[in-house]
């Protein structure tokens, strides 16, 4: 039987609650350390008892829990979650029905009504993210209810919380057939080889969709590309297959050069005609710059956090620096794409670092493109903190 408990909120919380606020914060409750479980059902009353929203305890990075209903009566349940996954399949339907596209995300958190878990589709397969102890609490519910709304032809799930909110590894299949991995899914027609049983990554991030397709259709064609933090190399088959003269793909993960090249076998094209190097960015930058290299085309797409060796890399402190390295190896003229998955921040604030990385180098620019997040992955406008992409398409003028 699930736990459910009264918790009183501040005054403060109560005024955002009621404007649809979806986080629960620790702030936001008078108390609730060791009085409940994680998943338990939390019924959210302001200081006069009154009822405010519905939901459930699950401690992550973000808070402490998601509000579900603003329905007092309504119970949380398999019921209530066939409801939500219904809803939000039918907001997927035109992704359904293109054939150029069979990897999206089919829910996402609290953009769909759920915070603390999404689900990605991949030509038939399900994969389950689950953000806290207290939301995989609610695992058979969901299981059984996307089993009941969906044709699943296998369900996979991820893990990504512990005590330290990293990822827990274990046999991520969940039910129906077990994949056949790499399972090729596509996407505006680019082929890529995604593993859903091979640790916290797939090989491919759902959420750049909309970038690559945007430099695979207008910015790639008879341009030299540079991709940095290139994880499997996607932006650099997308500019490829958009008629790039030559991609350069760089990243200090060893496993990269191999991904790297099953991505580019995938689509046939001959990755030796590309160069696909294993080696921290930033030493990277300096070699290119001693090298005298320039590149029409640079992809920043760093880590929110990264560490090697000799370099740490945060988004919010490092962003402007790492912005004037590929300032310096980038064409007159040329376009550098700048983006961030980082949520401690917002687009005016990441559109500062541009800014001040140009005025610190005495160059001009204009941002071309901007994108946010795409249409799957829904969004809340009472949650803004929700909308975490930010890309901008730089030129250099």
């Amino acid at each position: 039987m699930r736990q459910e408990i009264s918790i009183t909120v501040t005054d403060k919380a109560k005024a955002e609650f009621q404007r649809g606020f979806p986080l629960i914060t620790k702030e936001a409750l008078e108390d609730v350390e060791g009085l409940a479980t994680e998943g338990a059902i939390l019924e959210l009353n302001d200081r006069q008892g009154r009822f405010l929203a519905k939901g459930y305890y699950g401690k992550q990075n973000k808070g402490y829990g998601w509000v579900l209903t603003r329905n007092k009566d309504e119970a949380i349940n398999q019921a209530f979650i066939e409801r939500t996954l219904k809803e939000a399949f039918g907001h997927r339907q035109g992704f359904f029905d293109d054939p150029s596209t069979t990897a999206f995300r089919l829910f996402n958190g609290e953009g769909d009504g759920f915070g603390g878990l999404t689900i990605d589709y991949y030509d038939g397969f399900y994969l389950l993210s689950w953000y806290s102890e207290g939301v995989y609490t609610f695992k058979d519910e969901v299981i059984s209810a996307l089993q009941n709304v969906a044709d699943c032809r296998g369900i996979y799930q991820k893990k990504r919380f512990d005590t330290k909110g990293q990822y827990i590894e274990e046999d991520d299949f969940v039910a129906g057939e077990r994949g056949e991995f790499p399972l090729i899914v596509k996407e505006n027609g680019i082929n890529f080889a995604v593993y859903l049983n091979d640790g916290a990554m797939t090989g491919i991030f759902l959420d750049q969709r909309d970038v690559r397709n945007a430099l695979k259709e207008k910015y790639a064609r008879g341009k030299t590309v540079l991709n940095t933090f290139s994880y499997t190399g996607a932006f650099s088959v997308a500019a490829a297959i958009g008629g790039a003269a030559k991609t350069t793909s760089v990243d200090l993960a060893k496993r990269s050069n191999s991904k790297t090249i099953e991505q580019f076998s995938v689509n046939g094209i001959d990755y030796e005609s590309q160069d696909i190097l294993v080696m921290d960015v930033f030493n990277y930058f300096k070699y290119a710059k001693r090298k005298e290299l320039k590149f029409d085309v640079v992809v920043l797409d760093p880590p929110s956090f990264a560490r090697s060796k000799k370099y740490t890399f945060s988004t919010s402190k490092d962003y402007t620096n790492l912005m004037k390295e590929a300032i310096a190896i980038t064409e007159q003229k040329g376009l550098i794409v700048a983006s961030t998955n980082s949520a401690s921040f917002g687009m005016k604030k990441f559109k500062g670092f541009i800014e001040k990385a140009f005025k610190e180098e005495g160059r001009k620019y204009r941002i071309v493109e901007e994108f946010t997040l795409p249409a799957d992955f829904r969004v809340r406008k009472e949650f803004k903190e929700g909308d975490y992409l930010k890309v901008l398409f730089v030129s250099l003028d």
